[in-house]
Protein backbone atom coordinates (compact mmCIF):
# COMPACT_ATOMS: atom_id res chain seq x y z
CA UNK A 1 0.00 0.00 0.00
CA UNK A 2 3.19 2.61 1.12
CA UNK A 3 4.01 1.89 -2.68
CA UNK A 4 0.73 2.32 -4.29
CA UNK A 5 0.74 5.87 -2.48
CA UNK A 6 3.71 6.41 -3.08
CA UNK A 7 3.54 6.57 -6.98
CA UNK A 8 0.00 8.21 -6.71
CA UNK A 9 2.04 11.05 -4.93
CA UNK A 10 4.70 11.26 -7.84
CA UNK A 11 2.15 10.96 -10.28
CA UNK A 12 0.14 14.33 -9.15
CA UNK A 13 3.70 15.85 -8.64
CA UNK A 14 4.82 15.62 -12.20
CA UNK A 15 0.94 15.82 -13.34
CA UNK A 16 1.05 19.43 -11.53
CA UNK A 17 4.64 20.13 -13.02
CA UNK A 18 3.16 19.67 -16.51
CA UNK A 19 0.48 21.90 -16.02
CA UNK A 20 3.10 24.65 -14.52
CA UNK A 21 5.26 24.10 -17.73
CA UNK A 22 2.27 24.69 -19.75
CA UNK A 23 1.73 28.37 -18.54
CA UNK A 24 5.16 29.27 -17.25
CA UNK A 25 8.05 29.89 -19.72
CA UNK A 26 10.96 29.73 -17.89
CA UNK A 27 12.12 33.12 -18.60
CA UNK A 28 13.11 32.13 -22.13
CA UNK A 29 13.70 35.36 -24.37
CA UNK A 30 13.89 32.84 -27.16
CA UNK A 31 11.99 33.78 -30.48
CA UNK A 32 9.85 30.73 -31.72
CA UNK A 33 8.70 31.11 -35.54
CA UNK A 34 5.20 31.51 -35.94
CA UNK A 35 2.67 31.62 -39.18
CA UNK A 36 0.30 33.69 -38.81
CA UNK A 37 -3.29 33.46 -40.16
CA UNK A 38 -4.96 36.57 -40.00
CA UNK A 39 -4.61 39.92 -38.18
CA UNK A 40 -7.35 40.82 -35.97
CA UNK A 41 -6.99 44.73 -35.26
CA UNK A 42 -4.33 46.79 -33.97
CA UNK A 43 -3.23 44.87 -30.88
CA UNK A 44 -4.27 40.86 -31.99
CA UNK A 45 -3.23 38.85 -34.54
CA UNK A 46 -4.06 34.85 -35.18
CA UNK A 47 -1.24 32.20 -35.49
CA UNK A 48 -0.50 28.45 -35.66
CA UNK A 49 1.24 27.43 -32.43
CA UNK A 50 1.47 23.80 -31.53
CA UNK A 51 -0.48 22.38 -34.57
CA UNK A 52 -3.60 24.77 -33.72
CA UNK A 53 -4.51 28.21 -34.26
CA UNK A 54 -4.50 30.72 -31.30
CA UNK A 55 -5.54 34.43 -30.82
CA UNK A 56 -2.44 36.30 -29.95
CA UNK A 57 -2.96 39.23 -27.39
CA UNK A 58 -0.09 42.02 -28.19
CA UNK A 59 1.76 42.05 -24.97
CA UNK A 60 2.24 45.76 -22.89
CA UNK A 61 0.51 47.62 -25.09
CA UNK A 62 -2.92 48.50 -26.43
CA UNK A 63 -4.14 50.32 -29.62
CA UNK A 64 -7.95 51.49 -30.06
CA UNK A 65 -10.67 49.31 -30.78
CA UNK A 66 -12.48 48.60 -33.94
CA UNK A 67 -15.64 46.28 -33.19
CA UNK A 68 -15.69 46.49 -29.51
CA UNK A 69 -19.32 44.96 -27.92
CA UNK A 70 -19.69 48.41 -25.61
CA UNK A 71 -16.94 50.65 -27.51
CA UNK A 72 -18.09 50.20 -30.86
CA UNK A 73 -15.33 51.68 -33.37
CA UNK A 74 -12.76 54.43 -32.00
CA UNK A 75 -10.89 56.98 -33.79
CA UNK A 76 -7.55 55.64 -35.07
CA UNK A 77 -8.96 52.08 -34.78
CA UNK A 78 -8.90 51.09 -38.40
CA UNK A 79 -5.14 52.83 -39.12
CA UNK A 80 -3.92 50.80 -36.37
CA UNK A 81 -4.64 47.72 -37.74
CA UNK A 82 -3.95 48.51 -40.97
CA UNK A 83 -0.40 49.66 -40.01
CA UNK A 84 -0.26 46.29 -38.06
CA UNK A 85 -1.28 44.54 -40.96
CA UNK A 86 1.54 45.92 -43.14
CA UNK A 87 3.72 45.40 -40.05
CA UNK A 88 2.96 41.40 -39.94
CA UNK A 89 3.08 40.86 -43.71
CA UNK A 90 6.81 42.78 -44.39
CA UNK A 91 8.32 39.39 -42.74
CA UNK A 92 8.90 36.84 -41.15
CA UNK A 93 7.28 36.39 -37.66
CA UNK A 94 8.02 35.48 -34.24
CA UNK A 95 6.86 35.22 -31.10
CA UNK A 96 8.52 35.68 -27.83
CA UNK A 97 6.97 34.92 -24.23
CA UNK A 98 7.48 36.59 -20.91
CA UNK A 99 8.25 35.06 -17.40
CA UNK A 100 4.21 34.82 -16.48
CA UNK A 101 1.31 33.11 -17.57
CA UNK A 102 1.06 32.64 -21.32
CA UNK A 103 -2.80 32.59 -21.24
CA UNK A 104 -5.06 36.06 -20.30
CA UNK A 105 -8.44 34.80 -19.04
CA UNK A 106 -9.86 34.99 -22.05
CA UNK A 107 -7.72 31.84 -23.69
CA UNK A 108 -5.48 34.15 -25.53
CA UNK A 109 -1.77 33.90 -26.01
CA UNK A 110 0.21 36.86 -24.37
CA UNK A 111 3.31 37.49 -26.63
CA UNK A 112 5.57 39.72 -27.49
CA UNK A 113 5.64 40.29 -31.65
CA UNK A 114 8.76 40.20 -34.11
CA UNK A 115 9.14 40.89 -37.55
CA UNK A 116 12.32 40.13 -38.97
CA UNK A 117 13.49 40.43 -35.10
CA UNK A 118 12.42 43.64 -35.01
CA UNK A 119 9.55 44.56 -32.51
CA UNK A 120 5.88 45.03 -33.72
CA UNK A 121 5.16 46.78 -30.24
CA UNK A 122 7.40 49.60 -30.31
CA UNK A 123 7.10 49.84 -34.13
CA UNK A 124 2.87 50.71 -33.37
CA UNK A 125 4.28 52.90 -30.41
CA UNK A 126 6.44 54.96 -31.57
CA UNK A 127 4.31 55.64 -34.66
CA UNK A 128 1.93 56.85 -32.45
CA UNK A 129 -0.65 53.82 -33.10
CA UNK A 130 -0.64 52.11 -29.53
CA UNK A 131 -0.42 53.46 -25.59
CA UNK A 132 1.19 50.91 -23.14
CA UNK A 133 -1.34 49.51 -20.85
CA UNK A 134 -2.33 46.32 -19.12
CA UNK A 135 1.24 46.43 -17.06
CA UNK A 136 0.77 43.16 -14.97
CA UNK A 137 3.87 41.90 -13.23
CA UNK A 138 5.78 39.84 -13.67
CA UNK A 139 4.84 40.12 -17.50
CA UNK A 140 7.13 43.08 -17.78
CA UNK A 141 10.63 42.44 -19.47
CA UNK A 142 10.11 45.31 -21.73
CA UNK A 143 7.73 47.94 -20.21
CA UNK A 144 10.65 50.32 -19.49
CA UNK A 145 11.86 50.41 -23.18
CA UNK A 146 8.07 50.71 -24.72
CA UNK A 147 7.53 53.73 -22.34
CA UNK A 148 10.62 55.21 -23.40
CA UNK A 149 9.43 55.44 -27.15
CA UNK A 150 5.76 55.88 -26.01
CA UNK A 151 7.22 59.28 -24.40
CA UNK A 152 8.72 59.95 -27.84
CA UNK A 153 5.61 59.67 -30.00
CA UNK A 154 3.76 61.67 -27.23
CA UNK A 155 6.07 64.82 -27.19
CA UNK A 156 5.55 64.59 -31.22
CA UNK A 157 2.14 64.64 -30.82
CA UNK A 158 1.16 62.45 -33.29
CA UNK A 159 -1.41 59.53 -33.55
CA UNK A 160 -3.10 58.66 -30.67
CA UNK A 161 -1.44 61.68 -28.81
CA UNK A 162 -3.21 64.53 -31.19
CA UNK A 163 -5.37 65.21 -29.43
CA UNK A 164 -5.59 66.05 -25.51
CA UNK A 165 -7.13 63.59 -23.21
CA UNK A 166 -7.78 60.97 -26.41
CA UNK A 167 -5.19 58.60 -25.03
CA UNK A 168 -5.92 58.12 -20.87
CA UNK A 169 -4.78 55.51 -18.15
CA UNK A 170 -8.23 53.86 -19.00
CA UNK A 171 -8.01 53.71 -22.50
CA UNK A 172 -9.64 55.71 -25.34
CA UNK A 173 -12.15 58.58 -25.01
CA UNK A 174 -13.82 59.22 -28.20
CA UNK A 175 -15.24 62.08 -27.24
CA UNK A 176 -11.61 64.06 -27.09
CA UNK A 177 -10.86 63.43 -30.43
CA UNK A 178 -10.80 66.15 -32.45
CA UNK A 179 -11.06 68.64 -30.54
CA UNK A 180 -8.13 70.44 -28.77
CA UNK A 181 -4.74 69.26 -30.54
CA UNK A 182 -1.72 69.11 -27.57
CA UNK A 183 0.36 70.98 -30.27
CA UNK A 184 0.26 73.94 -32.65
CA UNK A 185 -1.05 72.84 -36.27
CA UNK A 186 -0.04 74.91 -39.19
CA UNK A 187 -3.06 75.58 -41.48
CA UNK A 188 -1.74 74.55 -44.45
CA UNK A 189 1.75 74.15 -45.82
CA UNK A 190 3.31 76.14 -48.18
CA UNK A 191 2.57 75.67 -51.80
CA UNK A 192 4.10 72.56 -52.77
CA UNK A 193 6.14 71.99 -50.12
CA UNK A 194 5.32 68.88 -48.11
CA UNK A 195 8.29 68.43 -45.46
CA UNK A 196 6.49 69.12 -41.98
CA UNK A 197 8.74 70.36 -39.57
CA UNK A 198 7.84 69.13 -35.70
CA UNK A 199 9.42 70.30 -32.29
CA UNK A 200 8.71 67.96 -29.30
CA UNK A 201 8.35 69.01 -25.87
CA UNK A 202 11.87 68.30 -25.26
CA UNK A 203 12.58 71.16 -27.74
CA UNK A 204 14.33 68.60 -30.66
CA UNK A 205 13.53 69.71 -34.11
CA UNK A 206 12.39 67.18 -36.33
CA UNK A 207 11.33 66.79 -39.94
CA UNK A 208 9.24 64.45 -41.52
CA UNK A 209 9.36 63.39 -45.08
CA UNK A 210 5.87 61.94 -47.21
CA UNK A 211 5.59 58.84 -47.04
CA UNK A 212 7.26 57.82 -43.48
CA UNK A 213 5.23 56.16 -41.00
CA UNK A 214 5.01 58.81 -38.75
CA UNK A 215 4.46 61.81 -41.60
CA UNK A 216 0.30 61.69 -41.56
CA UNK A 217 0.11 61.28 -37.61
CA UNK A 218 2.24 64.40 -37.59
CA UNK A 219 1.44 68.12 -36.48
CA UNK A 220 3.34 70.35 -38.59
CA UNK A 221 4.97 73.47 -36.99
CA UNK A 222 6.81 74.75 -39.92
CA UNK A 223 6.71 73.47 -43.81
CA UNK A 224 9.62 72.76 -45.62
CA UNK A 225 9.87 72.41 -49.34
CA UNK A 226 13.63 70.41 -49.20
CA UNK A 227 15.28 68.86 -47.06
CA UNK A 228 18.20 71.42 -47.11
CA UNK A 229 15.72 74.10 -46.10
CA UNK A 230 14.72 72.08 -42.93
CA UNK A 231 18.36 71.11 -41.94
CA UNK A 232 19.60 75.06 -42.70
CA UNK A 233 16.28 75.67 -39.76
CA UNK A 234 17.69 73.56 -37.65
CA UNK A 235 15.87 70.18 -38.12
CA UNK A 236 17.16 66.81 -38.26
CA UNK A 237 15.33 63.53 -40.24
CA UNK A 238 13.26 61.14 -38.07
CA UNK A 239 17.09 59.02 -38.51
CA UNK A 240 19.12 61.03 -37.07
Amino acid sequence: MKQIAALLIALMLLTGCTALESTDTGGTTDQIDVEVTSVIDGDTIKIMYEGKEETVRYLLVDTPETNHPRLGKQPLGSEATAENKRLIESGDVSIEFDVGDRFDDYGRLLAYIYVDGESVQEQLLEAGFARVAYVYPPNTRYVDDFEKVEMEAKEEGIGIWEFENYSTDRGFNSDAYGKESNQSKSESPKGDCQIKGNINRNGNKIYHMPGEGSYEQTNPEEWFCSEQEAKDAGFRSTGS
